[in-house]
This record gives C-alpha cells, sequence and structure tokens, in this order.
C-alpha cells in the first residue's frame, strides 16, 4: 500500500498578491521604482492575458535568487489585454464605497522620510503624506491604477528626520491587507485551516477597528536586528493584515467586495504549499469552499479556496520543494 502524502503547514509561505493592472509598463515602472525586480513573466496569448511577478531580490534581500513560488512578498500584476488602450476601463481599488474590501499592500523601507520624498519626487501622487492626519509614522502612495501602498519605516521617525537618502535594496514587501467582516471566523480559517500563526493584534477602540497580522514560520525572518522601538514584524515579508471594523460582524446584510466580482480590481492572495496534492486533500477534509478545485478546469496545478469574506486564496505548488517548474514558459 502506498503512503498517504503529507502536508505540513509550517513550510506554507504567503507567495504573492495578484493585482489587474490597466497599463503593465506604467505599473512596472511604478514597482521596480520602489525597488521590486521583475523576476518572471508568464505570457497566455490564447486567453488574451499576461501576468508579471516582481519582489525584492538584491542580494541582501530575504528570498533572492529563489524561484518565483519559493518567495514571499511577491507582486503579481495581471494584464487583460486592450486595456491599456481602453480610455474606459477603469480598476477598482478596493477603498471606495460601495466596493471596498482589499485595502493595500505595504512596503517597509529604510528611511521613511527620503522614501516618500523620492516617490514624490518621481511625480507618483499620494493618499496620505507623513504630514497628513493623526498617524505621522506611515504614509501611502498611489500606484498607476489608484492602488494604495502603505509605506513604513525600519526605524523610529526621528531617527531618520535628518536622512536624505534612501536605498531601495533594504526594502521589503511587507504585509497586504483585507478587510473582513467577522474577525472569529477569519482568524479561524487563516490560523486552522491555512496555518498561519497571528504575530500581532493592535487593537483601535477609539476609531472602533482592529488590526489582526498573520504569516508563516517559514517567513519568520527578524534579520538584521531591529531597530528600538520598532517591531521585528516591519522586516518581514508575507505579512496578512485583516482589518475588522467593529459590528461589521452583526449585520447580516453586511459584506465586503472580493475584487473578482465587477468592478475589479484585487484578485486574490496566494498560499505556496510542499505537496500541492496533499495539501489540497487536507482541506477537502476541512471541508472548505473551493472557488477551483485542482482538477477543475483546465490548469490542473493551481486551486482556488474562499476565504470566509469570499476572498480568493490561491494555492500552488513551491517549486523547490518539488523540484521543478509550476510552468515550462
Amino acid at each position: 500500500m502506498a503512503a498517504t502524502k503529507t502536508t505540513d503547514t509550517s513550510t506554507y509561505k504567503l507567495n504573492h498578491t495578484m493585482l489587474r493592472v490597466k497599463d503593465p509598463k506604467e505599473s512596472v515602472k511604478f514597482y521596480e521604482l520602489l525597488g521590486l525586480t521583475q523576476i518572471r513573466k508568464l505570457q497566455f496569448p490564447e486567453a488574451k492575458f499576461d501576468l508579471y511577478f516582481l519582489a525584492y531580490d538584491s542580494p541582501t534581500a530575504v528570498s533572492h535568487g529563489h524561484s518565483v513560488f519559493d518567495r514571499e512578498g511577491v507582486i503579481e500584476l495581471t494584464h487583460n489585454y486592450g486595456t491599456e488602450s481602453d480610455p474606459a476601463y477603469k480598476i477598482n481599488n478596493g477603498n471606495v464605497e460601495p466596493h471596498r474590501g482589499f485595502g493595500h499592500t505595504c512596503i517597509s523601507v529604510d528611511n521613511i522620510q527620503a522614501a516618500c520624498q523620492r516617490i514624490e519626487d518621481a511625480g507618483y501622487k499620494f493618499q496620505k503624506k507623513l504630514t497628513d492626519g493623526r498617524m505621522r509614522n506611515i504614509a501611502f502612495a498611489l500606484d498607476p491604477d489608484g492602488y494604495w501602498v502603505e509605506i513604513i519605516g525600519q526605524k523610529p521617525l526621528e531617527a531618520t528626520a535628518d536622512v536624505t537618502t534612501t536605498d531601495v535594496t533594504t526594502y521589503r514587501m511587507n504585509h497586504t491587507m483585507i478587510r473582513v467582516k467577522d474577525s472569529e471566523k477569519s482568524l479561524h480559517f487563516y490560523q486552522e485551516v491555512m496555518g498561519m500563526t497571528l504575530l500581532r493584534t493592535a487593537p483601535n477602540p477609539a476609531a472602533k477597528f482592529t488590526n489582526f497580522f498573520l504569516g508563516y514560520a517559514a517567513g519568520n525572518v527578524t534579520s538584521p536586528t531591529p531597530a528600538e522601538g520598532v517591531s521585528s514584524a516591519a522586516y518581514r515579508e508575507g505579512v496578512l493584515e485583516l482589518t475588522w471594523n467593529h459590528g461589521t460582524e452583526s449585520d447580516p446584510d453586511f459584506a465586503y467586495h472580493d475584487g473578482n466580482k465587477e468592478p475589479q480590481g484585487f484578485g486574490h492572495i496566494c498560499v505556496s504549499v510542499d505537496d500541492i496534492d496533499a495539501a489540497c486533500q487536507r482541506f477537502e477534509d476541512l471541508k472548505v469552499n473551493w472557488k477551483k478545485r485542482l482538477t477543475d478546469g483546465r490548469m490542473k496545478n493551481v486551486a482556488f479556496v474562499l476565504d470566509p469574506d469570499g476572498y480568493w486564496v490561491e494555492i500552488v505548488q513551491n517549486e523547490r520543494l518539488a523540484g521543478k517548474p509550476n510552468f515550462d514558459q
């Protein structure tokens, strides 16, 4: 009798966040300004779309030199042919009513004032500058489609006040934020089903919301030693932030937009696993809601699970652990 395949969630990685974009040239240019490198491009001309994978890949980067699906903190840009020349096409960034859901991606930087100035000097707009509002230690830049990119510092604000330079090779793709209706249900799903660990809880009772930060053991990278007054989480990649606005769980009619219904924008987060067949069998045994099983459709090497809010979670094979690429392109 053949041995039953097993899967170890401690090897899982929060691999990437997928965003649809109108014009890939403009979007790649923006994310390269943030220090990311295009590490792979997959083309599907028969289906009329291309995928651009970007990640931090300097010699000091957490996943330097790794294959696409053996990383955390990857950004996948999806371009559907023709959108770049369609004046009516517009992305849903997830932050405008009534289509809120996905919130933002986040990069952590060495010197936040200098990093923000560099982005502004390049001609990009901000949803929130450092000097706006009450929270003076974070900013939100806008990418070409209006997606929010949060910027946080790896050092205390006062330590970089007089620093005018910034080194993009030290940046990290820190986290992805999605809003959730019921924090208990979402925390159970991401911890008990997806195998993540709760890293930190950040309640804000005055503003009536709480943020939960989760990640995988495989991504528990805290080097270099965090600066005094800065959470080690700022040095991590592949963190998932769940934002719970208090009271939504008790409203039976309340729902967030998953990004895949019209108007579209954010597509999914993706988890890479040690053995995709065993992982999917485990999900099956846990009675998850499926968007796509491995056996559905033409692509037999990816699956999609639905979280409690209907967000899509892609499941892919970690190529390093399989010893072969997921795609032959």
